[in-house]
This record gives structure tokens, C-alpha cells and sequence, in this order.
């Protein structure tokens, strides 16, 4: 018998690398899924905090293609040592924080690791000539192939007709003729495919599968690494930069304000972790409390959180503040108007 060719694909729970995967699919190949998981990812239970598209189901994405392609997916924490990569990417940034080439190769690189311990065979990645300005150039992807490794087991299926052809097609593992030839940022050819394969309710084409790729994200975690003076991070760091409003006052503290019940749950589990504070007098918002506020810091944050209570229009509002070693403060202050917190203290 001759022996099964099996490929792993790198799926992000995008267009993309649902279509690409489902063609080598069709191709008879054994295809299985992975997902790395570096800490800054869309896809996960961040998707589940806000009531933001509440018409849209709460799901992980690369799950989701997976179970729509009927295909194993492994998921795999790579949070630690994704962490060079974004502080010393060798090709730089993108338009934000986004080390989209080094990025590539390093997940390329790892998913060559992956086949290698698991008796795979070859590599598919939904990349698209030109769909991306930093990582899909002509003169780009062949810089994935060399950096990572994978060199000719790296087949791209959307738009293996405008490279040269790799390792699964000379050897006839792959029929080349069957692969395809879309190129550029224009996603109608991919969505007309998704429709004759009967694909919908797929992630929208485009929206991106990274928080680095978002400026308002990118800008929060400068922020946070200029205020700390060091470029540092935990996951929890990564979650937080994720959820709620932030504020920061001056360099030695910043609040983040929930901006409704799913943010205020999830702020309240780390309650024990950070300072925080909240209305006494009436409903309102949880708020975070990152840095060291000296005692009118303190009082500043609570006329801050009153602003956003529904006590805005009184003339005092009463907020108590829990402080790290169990310290409890009560303040009665006047909330702040919205055109008196300056626009530079929002991250």
C-alpha cells in the first residue's frame, strides 16, 4: 500500500486557511490543524467579555474551521517564546506593533518542528500574494521559506500558480493544477469559493487574527512598557491591554474602567491583584488601579470612576477604594465632567 501523505495547516480560523485547507482535502490528503496561541491572538475567550456583535455566536474561530473541515486541531502555547519575536523582530514592524514577517517565519518554523515529531509530510499555509503588506509580498515570502526552514514543503494552495512549485507537487503528492492562482487584497474570489463549497457564517474576510495588527491595542502596550520603564509582560498584562477603558493620568498610575457587565465580571477576578475601586452611592463601573497613585492620585481615579457611574450628574458621589496590602479608603468627591478629563489621559 502506498503510504498516506499527510499535511499540517496552519489555521487561524480565517477564510483563508479554511479554503486552502479544504482544497488539499479534496486532494485525498490527510490534513491536520494548528493553532498557535501567543498570548496577543483575537481568537479566544476575550471574544466572550463584551456583548459587542451579540448577534454573532461566541466561538473560537480555529475551532470552528476545524470542526467544519472535520479535521484534528492542536493548539499550542507558544506564549514564551513568541516573546523575542516581538521585541526584536529582525524585518521590524508593521503599521502598529505587528512583526508580521518574523512572525510568519517563526510560526512556519514551529509548525516544521511539529511535522517533523509527527511524521508529517508537508506544510500549508493560507497566504495570498499581495494580501498583506508586510508578510504576502512576491519579494517577502520566499523569506519565509529560507528563515523558517521549510523551504519547498511550504505549499500555499490560494496561490501556489504564482510560485514555484514545491516538494508535494514534483513529487505528485499534490496535483498542481487543482491549487489556485488568487493574488492581491481583493477577498471576492475567496468568498465565491467559500460559497460553492457551502462554507458560511465564516469569520469576517480581512478582520484579522492578531491584536498587534490594532493601533488602539498597539498604543496601550507602549504605554504600559514606557510607564514600567521596561518592555515586560505577563499574560495577564496582554489580557488587560484587551478589555475596559484606560486612562492614565500621569506616569505613576492608570485606571482601567469596565464599560459594561461582561468587562465589570471579568475585571472583578482580578481584584486581588490590583488596586481597585467602585461607587458605593450608586451603580457603576469596577475600575483597576495599574501603578503607584499617591494619595491625590487616589482621590483623582474616584472622581474619575464617578464620572462614568450613574451618579455623573450629582454632586457627589461616594467611592471606596480598596488598595493593595488591604488598605480601604472612602472618598464622598464631585465627578469629574466628561470635557474635564483631558483627552491625553485616554490610551
Amino acid at each position: 500500500m502506498s503510504k498516506q501523505i499527510k499535511a499540517v495547516s496552519l489555521i487561524s480560523g480565517g477564510l483563508d486557511s479554511l479554503l486552502s485547507t479544504k482544497l488539499l482535502l479534496d486532494q485525498g490528503i490527510h490534513v491536520e490543524g494548528i493553532n498557535f496561541f501567543t498570548g496577543f491572538c483575537v481568537e479566544g475567550h476575550t471574544h466572550a467579555i463584551r456583548k459587542q456583535k451579540s448577534d454573532k455566536p461566541k466561538r473560537n474561530n480555529a475551532l470552528w474551521v476545524a470542526e467544519q473541515l472535520g479535521i484534528k486541531l492542536h493548539i499550542i502555547d507558544v506564549i514564551e517564546e513568541y516573546r523575542d519575536v516581538l521585541l526584536n523582530p529582525k524585518h521590524g514592524y508593521g503599521k502598529n506593533m505587528n512583526p508580521c514577517l518574523d512572525c510568519k517565519g517563526f510560526m512556519v518554523k514551529k509548525a516544521k518542528q511539529w511535522m517533523e515529531e509527527n511524521d508529517f509530510d508537508f506544510i500549508i499555509t493560507g497566504e495570498v500574494m499581495g494580501q498583506r503588506p508586510m508578510s504576502q509580498r512576491k519579494e517577502t515570502m520566499p523569506i519565509v521559506q529560507a528563515e523558517s526552514g521549510a523551504d519547498d514543503l511550504l505549499l500555499r494552495p490560494l496561490c501556489a500558480k504564482h510560485l514555484p512549485e514545491t516538494k508535494p507537487e514534483k513529487e505528485g503528492w499534490v496535483d498542481r493544477e487543482q491549487l489556485l492562482d488568487f493574488s492581491g487584497r481583493n477577498r471576492k474570489p475567496q468568498m465565491a469559493l467559500a460559497k460553492e463549497y457551502g462554507f458560511d457564517d465564516y469569520a469576517t474576510p480581512a478582520g484579522g487574527c492578531c491584536f498587534l495588527t490594532d493601533k488602539q491595542y498597539s498604543d496601550k502596550l507602549v504605554d504600559m512598557w514606557q510607564a514600567r520603564g521596561n518592555r515586560d509582560y505577563q499574560l495577564d498584562d496582554l489580557m488587560m491591554l484587551k478589555v475596559g477603558r484606560h486612562i492614565r493620568p500621569n506616569q505613576r498610575f492608570k485606571m482601567i474602567i469596565a464599560r459594561e457587565e461582561g468587562e465589570v465580571k471579568f475585571l472583578e477576578g482580578y481584584r486581588n491583584q490590583y488596586a481597585n475601586l467602585y461607587s458605593t452611592s450608586c451603580n457603576g463601573p469596577i475600575a483597576l488601579i495599574d501603578g503607584e497613585p499617591n494619595q491625590d492620585d487616589v482621590k483623582i481615579a474616584a472622581q474619575i470612576l464617578a464620572r462614568y457611574s450613574q451618579g455623573r450628574d450629582e454632586k457627589t458621589v461616594d467611592v471606596e477604594v480598596k488598595l493593595q496590602a488591604g488598605v480601604v479608603q472612602q472618598f464622598s468627591v464631585v465627578p469629574f465632567k466628561s470635557d474635564e478629563i483631558p483627552k491625553n489621559w485616554f490610551v
